[in-house]
This record gives C-alpha cells, sequence and structure tokens, in this order.
C-alpha cells in the first residue's frame, strides 16, 4: 500500500546544532589554548625543556598565541547564530540549577538533568575559561613588558600566571575528557548536526 498523499512527512534523523561560525571559533581557539598549554608545559617541565630546547622561541609561541587566544571570539561576534550561543551560554534558568543538583548527586538520569541548547556544567565551563583566559592574559602581559608595571606587581602576576595555567590544564583535561566520552557530541563540532534522538534525550529543552 503506498502512502497517504496528505501524510506529514517523517522527522529527519539529524538536527542542525553549529553552523560554520561556531565550529571555525571553536577549532581556533582549541588549537591556539593547546599551543599555549604545549609551550606552558615546556617552559616549565624541566625534562620538556630540555627535550625541546630553543627556549626563545617557545616563549615566542607562547606569548603569541595567549596574545591571539580572544580573537577567534571577537571575530565570531560578526555572526549573528555565534552571537545567540553566546546568550545561551550566559543565560541560567531553573533547569540549570536541577541539573548541578542531579550532577553533584551522579544522577545520570536524562530526565533529572533537564538541558536547553548547552547544559549548566557547559554554560559554567565556558564562563570560567573565558574569565581564567583574560585573567591568563592581563598578567601575561605584565610579565611581557616589564617596565610598564612595578616589581610588586609582576610578582604577583607571575604567581597568577602560574597557578591559574595550573588549573587550566587540569580543567582542560577534564573538559576533553568528557568529550571522549560523548561520540555524539563531538560529531556535533566536527559536523555540526546531532542525531535528533540524542538531542532529545541530552538537551530536551531545547528546540532546534
Amino acid at each position: 500500500m503506498s502512502p497517504r498523499a496528505d501524510a506529514p512527512p517523517a522527522a529527519p534523523a539529524t538536527v542542525r546544532r553549529f553552523g560554520p561560525a561556531q565550529k571555525w571559533v571553536h577549532r581556533a581557539t582549541a588549537a591556539l589554548m593547546g599551543l599555549c598549554v604545549l609551550t606552558a608545559a615546556c617552559l616549565y617541565i624541566p625534562q620538556l625543556a630540555q627535550l625541546v630546547g630553543r627556549r626563545a622561541l617557545v616563549v615566542t609561541v607562547h606569548e603569541w598565541s595567549g596574545l591571539a587566544l580572544p580573537l577567534p571570539v571577537l571575530a565570531g561576534l560578526a555572526s549573528r547564530a555565534f552571537r545567540a550561543d553566546l546568550g545561551r551560554l550566559n543565560r541560567f534558568g531553573p533547569h540549570d540549577r536541577t541539573w548541578l543538583r542531579a550532577a553533584l548527586h551522579r544522577d545520570k538520569r536524562p530526565s533529572a538533568r533537564p538541558a536547553g541548547k548547552f547544559n549548566a556544567g557547559q554554560k559554567l565551563y565556558a564562563a570560567w575559561i573565558a574569565g581564567a583566559t583574560l585573567v591568563m592574559l592581563g598578567t601575561g602581559l605584565m610579565m611581557w613588558f616589564t617596565h610598564l608595571t612595578p616589581l610588586m606587581w609582576r610578582t604577583s602576576a607571575t604567581f597568577v600566571h602560574d597557578w591559574l595555567a595550573l588549573t587550566i590544564g587540569i580543567v582542560l583535561a577534564g573538559h576533553i575528557g568528557m568529550a571522549l566520552a560523548d561520540p555524539e557530541a563531538r560529531r556535533g563540532l566536527r559536523t555540526g548536526s546531532v542525531s535528533r534522538e540524542w538531542a532529545q534525550r541530552e538537551h530536551r529543552l531545547w528546540r532546534p
């Protein structure tokens, strides 16, 4: 029997999650952040420093990759879709508190973790890494242009820069670990699309 002509069309198996701007900003930021972390490790871990050598070159790459770190986000502001996602990341609602309570109690049921396009964990990570990047940029500039600030400021900036760098490395490792555990989320950032079933299960308040 042939299907009725007026039957509603079947829902597509995938939904669009990210456009070209969001994917480009994420990849460019990840590449620059990776350069910062890698060069920082080569500067502070003696075994890596001896293996790589050429400390002056490593310092230069570290400085310029750190200085360029905010540029992908600033360029992404030209995209309406990217600005809309920034707005979603910056808004917390009652469902986000529910998600956090479930995460603290290790309740992994999707029904206990309501989320829109971004869950509360992703929103907290985005806010934290953005603030940490700005602090690293400010303290790094103090350490780079030593003639602009007093010695006490430079000493404090060095302390904050070093310990915050360690914290960023730990948080990034957790971020990458969570991404590796969710192939569908990685697919969304790689291709821009995710399965409708995953979207309804993990982000049931999202209306693409």
